[in-house]
């Protein structure tokens, strides 16, 4: 076959054409470039951060939404604290705008034992000491939230007189919002009741030092030295706390006796012959594991909360914290300054228990970890300014460390901040 030398001219014109084409595009984008290099880096590279920021944006998103997802699934709960927020890690901050957030006077049902104010203390710098977070902030306590998510149910504070501290303060802390006539409070035998009737809210005490039964348990008549617990039996207090919406728990205190704790094997109403010794932690232990067993039955997660309070340090001894040998919180007027502090009265084996029990529970239950920050809190103790139900000898006279209380809290005071934390944990965990 022949080809035309006219058919092949015009072919490699065309071509020629083409590459020239070519050519000219490639040297004009080179150009453009050189010209424009960076403006043309900028404008291209926009749309990418867009794109990038924008799946930023949408992960944070993402990631919010499923812990507010997570949140709405658990009771009471209206929103979250700051991501990574520890609100039991930070240091006290002295504050006379805001604290304290009532004043003694204004709430009537603080038993004498606490009203410091009344009782002769002279000042009143430990009212105004705020708990703040490190790196976050606690939500303002909301009374009124607080009654509204409590309208129609009962919160319920178990334990021993520092539960029933703590219980004061919450009603302090709630009754200034309610009208007169719209409330009352009343104690029969071991249960103490305050309710809010508009809301028809009720917040209880039940005295249980031990939580389960034991010789102490009498909420009047309870100062024996010879201290016996059943160690599994709670139906006599059980049977008062059927029905509540949030319980809130403590016990410690009571088992520090520095001996073995005596377990009863039996009925109270018997010969009271089966006894056997316990270490303390295993006595505690035993004590807990039938609480959450109880607890287990009772309470259900997808409707009700539980919290337990931590150990509430004591200040015995003033030489624990740099201060003079033979002292207690007498006379202390300000806060432990060191974030390292822990004082010998608060029992880490005691804490480890708690942990170890409450990792098999099968239901969620919510530590307020007051024990650090009270730690620091020499300064709040009722001391001597309390009310004295026996006369006062010439020697303890004389003597005022030999009866000043640094166990119990006043009021108001540092359990107004365990609420605080409750009520964050509660609302915005």
């Amino acid at each position: 076959m022949k080809f035309s030398s006219s058919s092949s001219s015009s072919s490699m014109r065309k071509n020629s054409s083409t590459y020239s084409s070519y050519l000219i595009t490639i040297s004009f984008i080179i150009f453009v470039t050189i010209l424009y290099g960076e403006d043309l880096t900028c404008i291209l590279r926009q749309p990418f951060l867009y794109y990038q920021q924008l799946d930023h944006f949408d992960q944070q998103q993402l990631l919010q939404q499923q812990a507010s997802e997570k949140n709405r699934t658990v009771p009471f709960v209206v929103g979250t604290t700051e991501p990574g927020c520890d609100i039991f890690s930070g240091e006290w901050v002295y504050d006379e705008e805001t604290r304290p957030q009532y004043e003694e006077e204004e709430c009537p049902y603080i038993q004498p034992q606490l009203t410091c104010q009344a009782q002769g203390r002279p000042d009143k710098a430990y009212q105004h000491w705020r708990w703040q977070p490190h790196g976050c902030s606690l939500p303002s306590f909301n009374a009124t939230l607080m009654l509204e998510k409590l309208r129609g149910k009962r919160m319920l504070f178990v334990g021993d007189s520092l539960n029933r501290g703590q219980f004061v303060s919450m009603v302090c802390l709630l009754h200034r919002v309610i009208p007169e006539g719209e409330k009352s409070f009343k104690t029969v035998e071991s249960l103490t009741n305050f309710h809010a009737k508009e809301y028809n809210a009720s917040i209880d005490f039940y005295w249980a030092p031990f939580l389960v039964e034991s010789n102490s348990d009498n909420a009047i008549v309870h100062r024996v030295s010879d201290r016996i617990v059943r160690g599994g039996s709670i139906k006599k207090h059980a049977r008062h706390w059927k029905g509540v919406d949030i319980m809130v728990f403590n016990t410690y205190l009571w088992w520090m006796t520095g001996m073995p704790m005596k377990i009863l094997r039996g009925s109270f109403s018997g010969d009271m012959k089966n006894i056997t010794l316990l270490e303390t932690p295993d006595a505690y232990r035993l004590a807990l594991r039938r609480m959450l067993k109880w607890l287990e039955k009772n309470m259900d997660p997808q409707k009700t909360r539980v919290f337990f309070t931590s150990m509430s340090p004591t200040h015995e001894k003033s030489f624990e914290w740099g201060g003079e040998q033979g002292g207690n919180c007498y006379n202390e007027t300000t806060p432990i300054k060191d974030p390292n502090y822990w004082g010998r009265g608060s029992r880490k084996s005691i804490m480890q228990v708690v942990k170890q029990v409450f990792e098999t529970s099968k239901i969620p239950i919510t530590v307020i970890n007051i024990t650090q920050l009270s730690e620091y809190r020499k300064d709040a103790h009722t001391s001597i300014y309390k009310k004295q139900w026996n006369p006062l000898t010439p020697e303890q006279l004389a003597n005022p460390r030999s009866y000043s209380d640094c166990v119990h809290w006043c009021l108001p005071g540092l359990q107004d901040t365990w609420n605080e934390l409750l009520f964050t944990k509660l609302f915005f965990p």
